[in-house]
């Protein structure tokens, strides 16, 4: 070896540093702190000035390591040497505060004293120091306090008050101010973020809101002092800030508001001053203080000349904080304000100074971002006006509605958009963000239509009325815009069925110019919330259909065009026949242009399939073969093509239009609600359902494009899609096509097990196993895909969690539906269950679910099927062992009521054979968790296996309990929401 240089330990990091650095901790004793400092400082070094990542959190692993080793304790202070440089001094302070936070139990009661004199000396030290080193070593003392108060150290501020207002010659009377304060700021802070335990938190809070008394007054001495610099009172009001989220009651915090109110005339402390008095007055306690919260009102409305000149100046800032302060008072005790009646016109100022804001000019995220704050409050006062008994009611309606009324103007004007010119220069951002600032707006319409109700409705109507008639002003498109997408925010969700104005709406929409995209996008929108209007008034659905087709051509509107005729097709199609052959031909037309993007034209074959399913089977026939002859004839085309990433989208795109067709197709009307049937009932289709009658035309060619494309699993998926969705819609029509398709399903699955085929065959079980003229196929086809999956366990099942979570699925869905499966002497019922045995040891949550859902469903068949009952009785104790290792901490926790539904099927139907299994397996060592005791094991035997076994939520409850333990999180508090 070359001499000189350290030994290669195989160790990462430089020399093996880390493995000798390890060592040190583990074996220097603590009071040789001394020895361990080289690798601190080598560590520290590596983690700030090594470029290579990796070293880095290597280093980063030691030092926290280090931080909560017992020589923490030791080398911590001498890392605080004024000689260091701040990196190193602040990782002893961190250090310190670790193990004064975490390892409190450590510390000797009799070092308590020592150990704050320490900390009191340090402070005093970084004083005139490094900034993130005092903060660290004040965040240790507040710890330290935290967990002396109050027996311990019962004055715990006021002595920190005392310390450091006593004189020190050595140190500067406003470094010793700066660093009583930074101390008194990260006191709550600390409070909010420790792991005290709950009913310490409780005491602790009580003694520090009644230690407010030591803050307070010097906070405002420093405040009213002229001589006070300003990084002095900006301090002041941060501390101020931190200590009113203690909950201390809001009239001992009165005169700092104030003082916090004067501060926002200082640009320099304005927006410290404004979080000051937000977090005072946004406190859950503070409304219990009316007369206080009324003593706010003036000195806010009092901010209204200075919010009026920021606005005009452009400020966004300070416009910025005032709404906020506004906003929190108003929102946060609405209801308490509400009710001081004598007081009701400062409360409607207040009012009305929000709403000054909500229409602040200019536009939202551009000009301004204050706006949008607002919108909550107005949420907050409608419902707290709406919440009184009617005669109040009555009184707070006249003053306010005529308020909300202004408010709709407000909004609409706020959601109009720039004109062209500006709104080319936006960023891609900020159209974002005005688009989810404009549905903010329109979910507000729709709130404070409970409040205006019908007369809101006729108040837009009028006004888009004057608008399209007036021609003597002509109105830019954007304010007709606003109007209608008011309209649209309210229909979308109330039902306007009744609403006398919708007619002239309806009237009025095609003497819109429209001559701009955003314009014509609102309009269809409209248009589409008012498809059910439309269904109850038919004569209407000519004035707009031209729109809507009209607008089909042009992929600017693709979105909006293609979801509203979907709308008007689903709510309308019993109305449809006579514009049928128009509709079909104009969306054949865009569709063969290939206008649309694919989710567009998945949407609009929908549409088709709603609309034909009105119509005589005839008529269907003829236009499914116009529609999709093209598509099949390209399919064909697709077929005999070499397989390559162009041919394969486009057999993809075909198959999903198919699919997407049959899924609304469908002459039976299972999808129709009960009113609607009523109304009007359509003649009973005869003959066969025209999907399976397409369907069956395509068959082989689908089995075509199967050969070739076996191995790629979206087409295989496209294809089990088209029958999947059909099966859904037609169930019972579709039973024409089951045999053929058991066969294909088998050969596909036989050829290359994909969990596509595995999902239609449990859609085919669950619709047709039942009836005895389709079980012959279905049987079959379970057999087989049972069979195949077998050997893909004996193979390895590990690569396609995919597949055994959905055989899992299928095998408790042939339980459910036809057990009679698990009779068939082909079935390896012992084999089954030793692949849902397996299944529950997998990484992959969903997969255990399902493996836990299948013998949920498989025990209660013990009795009644032997092949069952046999092998539960033989392998059942295996099943529990897997279980048991679950529950012991090898699966996540989110599936402990899946385990325990299998342990209370297990108590139900075999509990004899249960009491042996899991006596035995109990005493296996160190099972199923090496944390558990014997003993409490034998309790978890014995809780599961008593009375309380027939009550499930009794058994999750023990299973939670248990696996806690397991894990060894029991009474810890990561188990708070478990």
């Amino acid at each position: 070896m070359e001499r000189g240089r350290p030994a290669n330990t195989g160790c990462p990091g430089e020399g093996g540093w880390l493995c000798r650095a390890a060592w040190a901790l583990g074996s220097i004793p603590v009071n040789f702190p001394g020895k361990v400092l080289p690798f601190l400082f080598q560590a520290l070094h590596q983690l700030y000035y090594d470029p290579n990542i990796e070293n880095k959190n290597l280093a980063q692993k030691w030092l926290m390591q280090a931080q909560v080793s017992p020589q923490a304790w030791h080398f911590s202070w001498l890392l605080l040497h004024m000689d260091k440089v701040p990196e190193i001094q602040y990782f002893g302070a961190s250090a310190l505060h670790i193990k004064i936070s975490r390892y409190w139990n450590d510390i000797p009661a009799d070092q308590y004293e020592s150990l704050k004199s320490q900390l009191f000396t340090h402070i005093t030290r970084f004083a005139s120091g490094s900034k993130i080193v005092l903060t660290r070593l004040c965040v240790a003392l507040a710890s330290l306090a935290l967990s002396m108060m109050p027996e311990a150290w019962p004055c715990a501020v006021a002595d920190m008050v005392r310390m450091f207002q006593a004189e020190d010659s050595n140190v500067d009377g406003r470094a010793r101010c700066l660093a009583l304060l930074e101390l008194l700021t990260v006191l709550p802070e600390e409070f909010q973020t420790s792991r005290l335990p709950q009913y310490r938190k409780g005491q602790v809070r009580s003694v520090l809101a009644q230690e407010c008394g030591s803050v307070f007054p010097l906070l405002e001495q420093l405040l009213q002092q002229q001589d006070s610099p300003g990084f002095i009172k900006q301090k002041v009001l941060k501390c101020f800030s931190s200590w009113v989220q203690l909950e201390i009651p809001l009239m001992d915090c009165e005169n700092l508001i104030q003082a916090a109110f004067t501060s926002l005339q200082d640009p320099e402390l304005f927006d410290t001053a404004v979080e000051a008095v937000v977090n005072a007055i946004s406190q859950p306690d503070a409304q219990r203080y009316v007369n206080t919260l009324l003593k706010l009102i003036p000195p806010v409305l009092g901010l209204q000349e200075q919010l009026r000149q920021a606005v005009q100046s452009g400020d966004m800032e300070t416009s910025h904080g005032i709404c906020r302060i506004a906003v929190a008072l108003g929102e946060n005790h609405s209801r308490a304000l509400l009710d001081q009646v004598e007081h009701w016109q400062s409360f409607l100022a207040l009012v009305n100074m929000i709403m000054f804001c909500t229409g602040i000019p200019g536009h939202y995220p551009v000009n301004e971002t204050t706006s949008s704050l607002t919108l909550t409050f107005w949420y907050t006062l409608q419902d707290d006006i709406l919440s009184f008994e009617p005669d109040k009611q009555a009184v707070y309606q006249q003053v306010y509605r005529p308020v909300y009324f202004q408010l709709v103007d407000v909004l609409l004007h706020k959601a109009q958009f720039p004109s062209d010119e500006e709104y080319g220069f936006w960023s891609s951002d900020e159209k974002e963000q005005f688009r989810i600032y404009r549905v903010d707006i329109s979910d507000t319409l729709m709130y404070v239509y409970e409040m205006l109700g019908a007369e809101l409705l006729s108040s837009l109507y009028d006004k888009l009325g004057r608008l399209l008639t007036n021609t003597e002003q002509p109105s830019t498109w954007q304010h007709t815009e606003a109007l209608l997408y008011g309209f649209q925010s309210i229909a979308e969700t109330i039902d306007v069925n009744y609403s006398d104005v919708v007619p002239g709406l309806i009237g009025l929409i095609p003497r819109i110019s429209i001559s701009n995209v955003q314009l014509a996008d609102t309009v269809m929108f409209t248009i589409g919330s008012l498809s059910e209007w439309l269904a109850d008034h038919p004569v209407m659905i000519n004035n707009v259909l031209p729109l809507v087709l009209q607008a089909l051509g042009n992929p600017e509107l693709s979105i909006s065009s293609v979801s509203t005729l979907k709308k008007i097709c689903r709510e309308c199609k019993y109305d449809l026949p006579p514009y049928a052959a128009n509709i079909v031909a104009v969306s054949q037309e865009v569709l063969m242009k290939q206008i649309h993007k694919t989710s567009q034209c998945m949407w609009l074959m929908q549409a088709l399939g709603f609309l034909l399913s009105a119509l005589q089977v005839e008529e269907i026939l003829k236009n499914l073969h116009s529609l999709i002859t093209p598509y099949i004839q390209q399919l064909e085309k697709l077929a005999d093509e070499t397989p390559n990433p162009s041919n394969r989208l486009a057999i993809i795109h075909i198959l999903g239009l198919l699919s997407n067709l049959f899924t609304t197709l469908d002459i039976s009307h299972h999808d129709d609600d009960h009113e609607s049937t009523e109304v009007k009932k359509l003649p009973v289709q005869q003959g066969p359902n025209p999907v399976v009658v397409v369907l069956q035309q395509v068959f082989q060619l689908i089995q075509k494009v199967l050969s070739k494309w076996l191995n790629d699993a979206q087409v295989v998926e496209s294809v089990c899609a088209i029958f999947e969705k059909s099966v859904k819609t037609l169930l019972d029509d579709f039973a024409p096509m089951v045999p053929q398709l058991c066969e294909m399903l088998g050969q596909m699955y036989s050829t290359i097990p994909q969990v596509s085929a595995i999902e239609l065959t449990r859609q085919l079980v669950h619709i047709f196993a039942h009836e005895p003229a389709h079980f012959p196929p279905i049987k079959a086809l379970f057999l087989l895909v049972t069979s195949v999956t077998l050997t893909l366990f004996q193979q390895g099942p590990r690569d396609h969690p995919d597949i055994v979570d959905s055989f899992m699925q299928l095998l408790a869905q042939a339980l459910k539906r036809k057990p009679d499966l698990f009779l068939c002497s082909n079935l390896d019922v012992k084999a089954v269950f030793q692949c849902g045995v397996l299944s529950l040891k997998f990484p992959e949550a969903p997969t255990v679910k399902a493996s836990c859902g299948f013998f949920t469903e498989l025990l209660p068949r013990c009795g009644e099927i032997a092949p069952v009952g046999q092998v539960v009785h033989e392998n059942g104790k295996a099943l529990l062992q897997a279980v048991l290792e679950g529950i012991g901490g090898q699966a996540s926790r989110s599936l402990m009521d899946h385990f325990a539904e299998i342990l209370f099927a297990l108590n139900k139907h075999c509990f004899s054979l249960l009491s042996i299994w899991i006596k035995e397996a109990m005493q296996q060592d160190g099972f199923p968790s090496a944390r558990v005791t014997p003993e409490q094991k034998e309790n978890f035997s014995q809780q599961i296996l008593s009375r309380e076994r027939v009550n499930k939520r009794r058994v999750k409850e023990m299973v939670k309990e248990f696996t806690l333990l397991c894990r060894g999180l029991h009474g810890t508090e990561y188990t708070a929401d478990y």
